[in-house]
C-alpha cells in the first residue's frame, strides 16, 4: 500500500475540529485506492468555515458567496480518472505527485447534512470523495459526466460502508 501524504490545516474556525482529519484521510486515501492510484500522491485539505470559503471562491471563482467545497487539481487529465493522466508534474525534490487542494467549509458540511438528513461524517466525506474525483480529473460539466462522477462517488462511498439513501 502506497503512504499518500494528506496535509491538512485549519483556518477561520474557533474549535478544531479533528475527528474531522480522521474521516478526511480516510476519504482521501479510500478514493485514492478505488482509482488504483500507484504513484505516491499529496493532497492538501484547508478546513474553514463559510466566510474563509467565501474568500476562496471570490478569488478564485469571481462568485462572492461561500460553497461547501472547492478544488484546485494541479494535475492535468486527458480524461476522468487515474488511466487518464495526461503528463505527471512530480516534485523535484521528492519525487511526490502533488494531486491538488482542496478547501471544505464546516459550516456548510452541517448546514447540508441537516438538510439532507445526513450525519456531518457523511456529508463530509461526501463531499471531499467529490472533490477527490475533481483532482482526478473527473467532472460534471455535461449530464453524461455529471452521471459518471454521481456513480463513481457512489461506489466510493458505499465501499466505506456508508448508506447513501440521498445517493
Amino acid at each position: 500500500m502506497i503512504d499518500h501524504k494528506v496535509l491538512i490545516q485549519y483556518s477561520g474556525i474557533k474549535e478544531k475540529e479533528y475527528s474531522l482529519f480522521r474521516v478526511i484521510k480516510r476519504a482521501i486515501l479510500e478514493t485514492l485506492t478505488a482509482e488504483a492510484v500507484d504513484m505516491l500522491c499529496v493532497v492538501s485539505v484547508l478546513i474553514t468555515d463559510d466566510n474563509g470559503i467565501r474568500e476562496y471562491n471570490r478569488e478564485y471563482r469571481d462568485i462572492d458567496r461561500p460553497t461547501d467545497v472547492l478544488s484546485f487539481p494541479m494535475q492535468v487529465f486527458k480524461q476522468a480518472g487515474w488511466n487518464g493522466l495526461s503528463e505527471a508534474e512530480l516534485d523535484k525534490d521528492t519525487g511526490e505527485l502533488p494531486l491538488g487542494d482542496i478547501i471544505i467549509s464546516t459550516e456548510s458540511v452541517k448546514r447540508q447534512a441537516k438538510e439532507y438528513r445526513n450525519t456531518d461524517e457523511y456529508e463530509t466525506v461526501y463531499l471531499i470523495i467529490h472533490s477527490m474525483l475533481h483532482l482526478l480529473g473527473y467532472d460534471h460539466d455535461n449530464e453524461i459526466n455529471e452521471k459518471k462522477m454521481h456513480e463513481r462517488n457512489k461506489q466510493i462511498i458505499q465501499k466505506m460502508g456508508y448508506l447513501t439513501p440521498s445517493l
